[in-house]
């Protein structure tokens, strides 16, 4: 470990590959430290996930404005945006290790640990064998380097994930109960289907709420509303495909959802200010 005003620590930082960057997370950032008497860190935000270890010592973890006790075997993440700061008790100094991460699905998968932005905090969670994958993977950083392939770091990654999760965490839940669950579910339902002609109704129903719930949490969690964050998907897959294809604008907007092409150029045109033919144009270098 490295010798640093607060601690001794070691650090090892990732850059996603496109096979990362194709799963549900993907590593970011891997280290371990022993903190010094001093040892705070924040208050500040950071832009990924990051799950830290508590191995041993004591100390205070804080996240919007809530303070969590810290003790040997707890765990608690810090989440994209958010105020935090943890700090070590003089007496028994903290000694950490942390994974950062990013991906899609990280909510989903830290649902699974019983952590989320509300509840970032998780007393006695790290078992032996949690430790014993923490050692793996950094034995394996430090044997390969730069020449750990994707592949194996994933692996670990999803084997800490499994160990840290609860028994009945990948049933499925009610909608009362771990509402990220279900919004998740609506989610992935709209952009399995947004192409096919599926209405705000049609989700909501699927994940067992009325339109009304389903729209009010919806926009809460994911900063929109459904009907909006169905136009964008249909206008993401619009924009690709006059961008990679030669299929005719009518293809394209029966390919993406749009009854017609009437319906698809009004669409685009309110969410661009410009139509899509003057798009395409504009792409390949052609002339208006």
């Amino acid at each position: 470990m490295q010798d640093e005003p607060m601690e001794y620590a070691e650090r090892y930082f990732f850059t996603p590959t496109v096979l990362d960057k194709s799963n549900a997370v993907w590593p970011i950032r891997l280290g371990r430290n022993a903190a010094k008497p001093h040892y705070r860190i924040g208050p500040r935000t950071t832009t990924y996930y990051s799950l830290h270890f508590v191995l041993e010592g004591t100390g205070t973890f804080v996240q919007d404005n809530k303070s969590y006790a810290l003790s040997p075997n707890d765990l608690f993440c810090l989440f994209p945006n958010r105020s935090h700061e943890y700090f070590t008790s003089a007496k028994h100094p903290l000694q950490m290790a942390w994974i950062a991460f990013d991906g899609k699905k990280a909510l989903s998968i830290l649902e699974r640990l019983r952590i989320s932005p509300a509840s970032p905090y998780s007393q006695n969670a790290i078992r032996p064998e949690v430790r014993e994958l923490l050692d793996v993977f950094f034995g394996l950083i430090q044997s390969r380097g730069r020449k750990a392939s994707d592949l194996a770091k994933l692996s670990v990654l999803y084997n800490v994930f499994e160990a840290l999760s609860h028994p009945d965490a990948g049933l499925e839940n009610e909608p009362g109960e771990h509402s990220g669950s279900w919004l998740q579910k609506g989610a992935d339902y709209l952009e399995m289907h947004y192409a096919e002609g599926i209405t705000i109704e049609k989700v909501a129903s699927f994940v067992g709420v009325d339109r009304a719930y389903f729209s009010r949490r919806f926009n809460a969690a994911y900063g929109t509303s459904p009907i909006k964050y169905l136009q964008s998907l249909k206008m993401k897959a619009a924009l690709k495909m006059l961008e990679d294809t030669t299929c005719t604008l009518t293809e394209i907007a029966l390919s993406v959802g749009y009854p017609d092409l009437f319906s698809f150029s009004k669409a685009f045109k309110k969410h661009f200010d410009r139509s899509p033919g003057e798009f395409r144009r504009s792409v390949h270098g052609e002339p208006d």
